[in-house]
């Protein structure tokens, strides 16, 4: 038996437009208190009007208590991202797209207990963009 306690995270699927956030931020501090949740990992890349991200819906995100944001292929629709997602290190985009693309793939995150967790992300390719190779990429 381990002496490691165990350590509960929460992804978020796909949070899209305003419902998707005014559901989050009347949810999410509940379900966190209720299930002893350590970290909120949510997909943010369709929370602003349905499509993209800007500065605005992800600190509402964060605000939430969301400790992690991952993208997708809709990162860039809202052109506010290219900026704000290099300022921002909690916003991920994924790993797999070409070098020198703004922001960043992975990380390391603290947990409000002081727990490390190293959140990746990658695009896949069906019916996607084309992006390198996920597999290669991690």
């Amino acid at each position: 038996m381990s002496d490691i306690p165990p350590f509960r995270f929460l992804f978020v699927g796909d949070i899209v437009g305003k419902p998707g956030r005014e559901v989050l931020r009347r949810t999410l501090p509940a379900l966190v208190a209720r299930d002893a949740i350590d970290l909120v990992i949510a997909n943010v890349e369709n929370a602003a009007g349905g499509f993209g991200i800007t500065r605005e819906t992800a600190e509402a995100i964060l605000a939430c208590g969301v400790h992690v944001m991952t993208t997708g292929n809709h990162i860039w629709d809202k052109k506010e991202a290219l900026d704000y997602i290099g300022r921002e290190p909690r916003l991920l985009r994924p790993m797999n797209y070409p070098p020198g693309a703004p922001g960043r793939g992975f990380g390391v995150f603290v947990a409000p207990d002081g727990t490390e967790v190293a959140v990746v992300t990658a695009m896949g390719r069906v019916h996607m963009p084309l992006v390198d190779d996920p597999f290669r990429a991690l």
